[in-house]
């Protein structure tokens, strides 16, 4: 059985000891560490591997919700709070579950059971007698107070629109619309694939049917392409005029 490897960031030992001991009671999880802020976290992440960090918000120096936005590729996170106030933000901050203090057992596992299934067993792999992780290049948006996960494969084209975006994806008539910025997007995005055509829009190159009057066609689609990109995407498609 694989075990999620978890972090306890807290700054009330009560609170500490009731999650490392709701820790123990689930087979798969692993207490690997505990804090009482979010600067001895950081130091736990840059030398530990951590799979999941059961996480309060109102710390002194810095609040989890800063400390989770400060992380580049952080763990799967699960918040443990007494404030409910939190709650959007934290959803925002794709998040796992929220959890309200006092924590039940039973409360405590249907939290654990979701952070489970977003950890897929083949993505990791053994290396020189090490459990590693592979890098898994899919991720969460929020979409009306629900993480929906995302695969980048199956993205045909992204639409930006002020502070929402569109993502669409291959074999869903309707696309999925979360509260991002294309730039976020991007990054998140291998630009072996994906690229910046227009303003407003990020495509998927490997979906592409055909290209006509300064317009990607994906399916139904037609996306526009702003002059400035036409050049590079001549290139990235491996177009040669000359030949």
């Amino acid at each position: 059985m694989i075990k999620l490897r978890c972090l306890v960031v807290d700054d009330e030992s009560l609170g500490r000891k009731l999650i490392e001991e709701n820790i123990s009671q689930v087979p798969f999880l692993e207490h690997v560490a505990s804090c009482k802020n979010a600067f001895e976290a950081i130091a736990v992440l840059q030398e530990k591997e951590i799979d999941l960090i059961f996480l309060d918000i109102q710390m002194p120096g810095m609040l989890g919700t800063r400390f989770l936005s400060s992380l580049e590729n952080p763990p799967i996170v699960i918040f443990v709070t007494a404030y409910p106030q939190y709650a959007l933000e934290g959803f925002e901050l794709n998040v796992v579950d929220y959890l309200m203090k006092p924590v039940s057992l039973e409360r405590f596992l249907k939290a654990a059971y979701k952070a489970q299934k977003m950890t897929k067993p083949e993505s990791r792999v053994i290396v020189e007698g090490k459990a590693k992780k592979e890098k898994d290049t899919s991720f969460f948006v929020n979409v009306e107070y629900s993480l929906v996960k995302i695969s980048p494969e199956k993205i045909s084209h992204i639409e930006g629109m002020k502070d929402y975006v569109k993502i669409f994806l291959t074999g869903q008539q309707k696309p999925v619309v979360t509260k991002a910025t294309l730039k976020s997007l991007e990054e998140k995005l291998d630009s072996r694939s994906f690229m910046r055509v227009h303003k407003s829009y990020i495509a998927n190159l490997e979906k592409v049917d055909s290209i006509r009057n300064h317009y990607l066609h994906i399916a139904s689609h037609a996306i526009p392409v702003s002059e400035s990109q036409m050049s590079e995407l001549m290139t990235r498609i491996g177009y040669d005029s000359a030949g």
